[in-house]
């Protein structure tokens, strides 16, 4: 075998394409060979921007004696969780009933038949060998036991996915999700509950719509956070657009991957803002949001790139290269004078939070604006000057796979914000990138979930795709009054295929189709992270196309979540908000603490000391 990445439509999968490991993408090839060769599968689970994905490639991926450990006793496979988010949500689930928390790169080993009897994240290299080792004597020495402790757990796993009855979501139900959420608030420093603190981009919005219904506490809430994250060092100050969170509770310094669904998400929470508030800080950080989207993340297609990778590709001094977090986007005192000269440099370095100590890493800070420069003209040119320093260093990679369920939110964020600001070329950006995410994406009366460079790849949409597509369309129906026919229109058909392809006949939705491939569960999300889940993404979508019965059955199977962590159902709140027709803007959900595993693997109590990964709450 050799490896097969060089040609796959991912950008993640291409970075392990020189790997001495013979990786085959996720499929039924790569099953058939392990049932062929009596092996086990190894799956190793990641997207382009993670950090702590470079870390196990470069320790274990990268290295010879890994690769022919695997090579001899395992069929290897590589899946980017963000073209098969199906994949990973069903071994995610494994990992957090074995391990009690999960995080990518994600190593799982399976069966031939796909069922997980291994989970965990990432792996040191001497504890990934140590794994490799017991794994291949446990399959040659009892693999009964082995496959029998596997296909129990996959039927744990799928019995625990299937859904139980839905309460029905009341009014109620929303005004008590503002206290609950309350409790969790950062009074000193704005946001929902400590360190790593993520934008909560929906319940923001969902707040804001509260407040135009006099919700003053909502406001408060909303309109706090909102201003605390655009003036740390969360928000690039220079380039516009935001990381994916704070590694601190004070928003000060960031783990540096931008990604589009953050940034479409925000865009449209701050244009919202600015005009319910009225306030110029809302709307120049909204339109440095779009700027961002529009000069790094545009593709030559018309559609929006994935992410920029939260590592810096630089100079190791011995000839050869190392990722850093941040190289590109902090500072010194010296490098502000550098490049300002000796006043404006200083000048500059108070207005940013550059100290000698540094807020950062080795004496350098992240750029922060805790207040409004005195001279607004001063600081647009120190701004140019600085954004053009910038610009000569070392850029971090840009993974430019286009998602359909995050140009989806692009192009709400876009005709949002045109429409609320009077930005008729961001209402334009919506308008090319529909088309052709439509054009490109929508291949034989179905929609796929991804493509690269103008080629599509074979991944299906999936229930968010749907969802957040014909959201998206819909607000450009409103932003575009002249073409609103053809996009309630294609948002009609979408909303069609979903309600076919994703809602069994008991009015349950699920993420996957049900023609789709069989997993060990069927993944069904009902609750909303970093971006909208599947319900309540086509909840939103249903609601706009006044299809209100529908769209009101859907949220109830967001019900539970509401009444227990309304931080996770943000745009259930928003959808459901609409609908009472007190409100109609957009929250991203904040991140469960790990839980004790619930199911034990047949190699539990191998000591492999696991490392840091990045998970849902963040890269340790």
């Amino acid at each position: 075998m050799t490896n097969r990445l060089a040609d796959s439509l991912s950008p993640y999968l291409r970075q392990h394409a020189d790997n001495p490991v013979d990786w085959l993408e996720w499929g039924p090839e790569a099953f058939a060979q392990a049932r062929e060769r009596g092996v086990p599968v190894l799956v190793s689970i990641g997207y382009a921007a993670c950090h702590w994905c470079h870390v196990m490639a470069h320790e274990s991926f990268e290295d010879g004696e890994v690769a022919e450990r695997l090579r001899a006793g395992f069929v290897a496979v590589k899946v980017d969780r963000e073209e098969r988010p199906d994949v990973d949500a069903a071994y995610m689930q494994a990992t957090t009933a074995l391990t009690g928390s999960g995080g990518w790169p994600m190593t799982v080993l399976a069966t031939p038949d796909g069922d997980p009897f291994f989970a965990g994240t990432y792996l040191p290299r001497e504890g990934f060998l140590r794994l490799l080792d017991a794994a291949s004597t446990a399959w040659q020495e009892d693999r009964e036991r082995v496959t029998s402790s596997a296909r129990s757990i996959a039927d744990q796993l799928a019995q625990a996915a299937r859904p139980s009855s839905f309460p029905a979501l009341t009014p109620g139900d929303l005004d008590d999700a503002v206290p609950l959420l309350a409790r969790g608030y950062d009074e000193r420093a704005g946001g929902f509950g400590g360190a790593p603190k993520f934008p909560p981009s929906m319940c923001l919005a969902w707040l804001l719509e509260r407040s135009a219904s006099d919700d003053d506490e909502a406001g408060r809430l909303s309109t706090g956070t909102l201003d605390a994250m655009a003036r740390g060092g969360l928000h690039d100050q220079l380039e516009g657009g935001f990381a994916r969170y704070s590694v601190d509770a004070d928003w000060v310094v960031p783990h540096f991957e931008k990604m589009l669904y953050d940034n479409a998400l925000l865009l449209r929470v701050y244009a919202v803002a600015a005009a319910t508030t009225g306030s110029a800080f809302f709307v120049s950080t909204a339109l440095m949001c779009a700027d961002f989207l529009q000069t790094r993340l545009l593709t030559d297609e018309g559609a929006y790139a994935s992410s920029l990778d939260a590592d810096t590709t630089v100079p190791d001094g011995r000839g050869g290269t190392h990722g850093v977090e941040g190289a590109t986007y902090v500072w010194t005192p010296a490098q502000l004078v550098e490049v300002l000269g000796p006043d404006d440099g200083a000048r500059a370095a108070r207005l940013l939070s550059v100290t000698e100590g540094g807020t950062f890493e080795h004496g350098t800070s992240t750029l922060q604006l805790r207040e409004d420069p005195d001279d607004p003209a001063w600081w647009a040119d120190v701004r140019d000057r600085l954004r053009a320093a910038r610009a000569q260093r070392p850029q971090p990679a840009r993974d430019d796979k286009v998602v359909t369920a995050w140009n989806g939110l692009a192009i709400a964020g876009l005709a949002d914000a045109g429409r609320l600001l009077e930005r008729p070329e961001l209402v334009e950006a919506a308008r090319t990138a529909a088309v052709t995410v439509l054009d490109l994406h929508l291949v034989d009366g179905r929609l796929r979930r991804t493509s690269l460079g103008g080629v599509v790849s074979e991944a299906p949409g999936l229930l968010e795709d749907h969802g957040n597509l014909a959201e998206g369309l819909l607000t450009l129906a409103t932003a575009d009054p002249q073409d609103a026919p053809r996009w309630r229109a294609a948002a009609a058909r979408i909303v069609g295929l979903a309600v076919e392809g994703f809602r069994d006949g008991d009015g349950t939705w699920f993420d996957t189709p049900h023609d789709g491939e069989r997993l060990f569960l069927r993944p069904r999300a009902d609750t909303d992270n970093a971006e909208p889940c599947g319900i309540s993404a086509i909840a939103g979508a249903l609601a706009g196309l006044g299809r209100s019965d529908e769209a009101r059955a859907a949220l109830d199977q967001m019900a539970g979540t509401v009444r227990r962590a309304p931080r996770f159902a943000g745009w259930a709140l928003t959808v459901a908000q609409r609908m009472t027709g007190d409100g109609a803007a957009a929250c991203v959900g904040a991140h469960e603490d790990a839980a004790p595993p619930l199911l034990a693997s047949p190699l539990t109590g191998l000591d492999l000391e696991p490392g840091p990964s990045c998970g849902p709450d963040g890269c340790d």
